[in-house]
């Protein structure tokens, strides 16, 4: 299996491609689109894609952990950051698990 990446001006070509905007208004949709989630992050909301899956914003306290390189035990600071969990159907189609209710 090779590994790929995309990245945005990839997916600036596709939106190009597919739904014929001139290539800086494909840019500027997907900008906007990115532009839009994190705004809603950084308001502690979440981001809900029918169908994709879900952003959200978590808290962590502060936990002991431990130095690999050192072995010092440390305690790790309290932070913000933010998950994503994929919906049924995008495991469905990512991974060999397919859920019945999918």
């Amino acid at each position: 299996m090779s590994k790929t990446v995309v990245v945005k001006s990839d997916l600036v070509d596709e939106i190009h491609n597919t739904l014929g905007l001139n290539q800086r208004e494909a840019k500027d949709f997907v900008e906007q689109f990115f532009e839009e989630i994190r705004s809603v992050l950084e308001r502690h909301e979440d981001v809900k894609l029918s169908g994709f899956g879900r952003f959200s914003i978590r808290h962590k306290s502060p936990r002991p952990g431990r130095n690999p390189k050192t072995g010092k035990d440390v305690i790790i600071k309290e932070r913000t950051v933010v998950t994503f969990r994929a919906s049924n159907k995008l495991r469905a189609r990512t991974t060999k698990y397919k859920p019945d209710d999918a």
